[in-house]
């Protein structure tokens, strides 16, 4: 069997971007070169910005004036995008649109003091992903960063965003910049899927993508002879005047909420902590090594409780708070974040954030996922081996991904759970003497030899694929753990589904290569899933073509 080809792509991390764009003048080229200046000096800030302090007492009310000087000691003049309830003593309550003066960046956690009318009226911690720097892009409410195509999708597609609801992000391709997506009512229109091209559709709604050309003289444009001198200017036209093939742009995509990763700022070093914080108060599975409950953390935190079954015979203590120590450090949106550990006392308690939609396996199955279209089933599989490209990043294996370890929450964000066999590897791979093995998921390097890598996670990716375009199928389903072995020894691989694109089929069939090093890994996994950047007229027709539209609105 030839082995299937498709476009690579790069995916760099982009550099800051300033929101006072430049005009189309010498002075404007002077400013266009700033954002690269500007995240140097960030960079240079980091490494002189004070540490993390924790005031000893708890936040306290102040009324003093903000004397100049302190301006030196400032790190930026923030507002928060949301109210957030303190959860400890030194967290500062705050509500949507209050100013902070920054005093200390450092992990999620950051040191600062709210103001009011000029006063400083309380310090403390505020967790760093509620806040944006005042009179920058970032404070923009139609400004969403960096996303990817389905991430713009899945937050356009959100109820309670109007038609034309749009938003501005910055593109995951650095050579991309900045684009504009939006949502058009489409009714009439078809979900339609092409080889490299996809058009997104759900409920009638169409996102559209519009990349917001930089012109040499630093000037920003969705379509030729119509430039401004930055994206708010761009924007705020395009409010009032129509985008062709669009129209015109009309409210701010509904924002998130932001997750914090941690039950608090204390527990971001200390997670260890009493069971008697958690109260538990619905089970919500079973499974041979846990039982998994709804629950809360001291009645203000919704969190999902996993009490592991025969501590004493199948876990050593020291071995568990090594491999905690491991999964705490792991920080990613499509991952589920640790919180804390409650292992004083058997039986040992596992405390992570609530997904409230389940398993992906038992959803899939579901009335919701049943009615799901090809595009959002490729969103799953592309938040997915998000995940597991940062896993494979940090030298971790996760040696059990299969549909019923991806949790799904509000809005269907997905994220790999149940690092119970996960491991740190040095080498290539890591031998496993674990006899639970999940056969129809493994590779076979890992039923024969116990081999387990990020190239054996490949192929339970490919699995994980079937499951998803099979709404929640069981692979194998005619055959016992041991015929499925002989079976893939001897080159069978499961045909493809009856309702799977070609090329997803072809995706699997790469991720099921006999030899580890003829898979892909989940960085040219997230490529492939992920259609390519267009530029052509968004029509059926334009599925089969691929050069660049020499002008006029382009689409990504």
């Amino acid at each position: 069997m030839s082995k299937f080809k498709f476009p690579q792509f790069v995916w760099p991390s982009c550099p800051s971007i300033s929101f006072n764009c430049c005009s189309c003048t010498k002075e404007g080229e002077k400013n266009s070169a700033e954002p690269q200046s500007k995240a140097g000096d960030e960079e240079a800030e980091e490494e002189i910005q004070p540490k993390r302090y924790f005031p000893h007492n708890s936040v306290k009310s102040e009324t003093k004036s903000l004397p100049q000087s302190a301006s030196d000691e400032c790190l930026g003049i923030y507002k928060a995008l949301w109210s957030f309830e303190a959860r400890a003593r030194e967290e500062i309550t705050f509500s949507e649109n209050d100013l902070f003066r920054v005093t200390g960046r450092s992990g999620d956690w950051w040191t600062a003091q709210k103001l009011a009318d000029g006063l400083v009226v309380a310090s403390g911690v505020v967790p760093y992903n509620y806040l944006v720097k005042v009179e920058s892009l970032d404070a923009q409410p139609w400004y969403f960063g960096k996303l990817n195509r389905f991430e713009s999708q899945n937050h356009l597609l959100t109820p309670g965003n109007p038609e034309r609801a749009f938003l501005v992000r910055r593109s995951e391709k650095d050579e991309v910049g900045y684009v504009l997506s939006g949502t058009l009512n489409s009714k009439a229109v078809n979900s339609i899927m092409c080889t490299h091209t996809v058009i997104y559709m759900k409920t009638g709604d169409q996102v559209k993508h519009f990349k917001i050309h930089k012109g040499e003289a630093g000037c920003f444009y969705v379509e030729t002879g119509q430039t401004f001198p930055g994206v708010e200017a761009l924007v705020k036209h395009y409010q009032s005047h129509s985008i062709p093939s669009f129209g015109p742009l009309t409210q701010p995509c509904v924002r998130r909420k932001p997750e914090l990763q941690d039950l608090c700022h204390m527990t971001v070093d200390e997670w260890e902590l009493p069971k008697g914080d958690f109260t538990l108060e619905q089970q919500l599975g079973s499974g041979y090594f846990s039982d998994v409950y709804r629950g809360r953390w001291k009645g203000m935190v919704s969190v999902a409780v996993k009490i592991l079954k025969n501590n004493n015979d199948a876990v050593d203590h020291r071995e568990f708070q090594q491999e905690t120590q491991i999964l705490k450090r792991l920080r990613h949106r499509h991952l589920i974040s640790l919180f804390a550990i409650c292992t004083e006392s058997s039986p040992f308690y596992i405390i992570t954030e609530l997904m409230e939609n389940g398993n992906l396996l038992t959803f899939l199955r579901g009335p919701e996922g049943q009615a799901m279209d090809l595009s959002s089933l490729l969103d799953i599989a592309v938040q997915v081996a998000d995940g597991m490209a940062y896993l494979e990043s940090e030298n971790s294996i996760h040696r059990d991904l299969a549909a019923r370890n991806v949790l799904v929450g509000e809005d269907n964000i997905c994220k790999v759970a149940d690092f119970g066999l996960a491991r740190v590897i040095k080498e290539p791979f890591y031998v496993s003497d674990d006899k639970k093995i999940p056969y129809k998921w493994s590779a076979p390097e890992a039923i024969s030899h116990g081999r387990f890598s990020s190239k054996s996670d490949v192929w339970s990716f490919g699995i994980l694929l079937y499951e998803i375009f099979t709404y929640g199928g069981s692979p194998y389903p005619t055959y016992s753990n041991y015929e499925v072995f002989q079976r893939i020894t001897q080159g069978y691989r499961m045909p493809c589904p009856s309702k799977c694109p070609a090329h997803i089929y072809d995706i699997m069939l790469e991720c099921w290569s006999h030899l580890p090093e003829e898979r892909p890994d989940f960085e040219e996994l997230k490529s492939l899933l992920q259609p390519s950047d267009r530029y052509n007229e968004w029509t059926p027709e334009s599925c089969a073509e691929s050069s660049e539209a020499p002008g006029g609105s382009s689409e990504l």
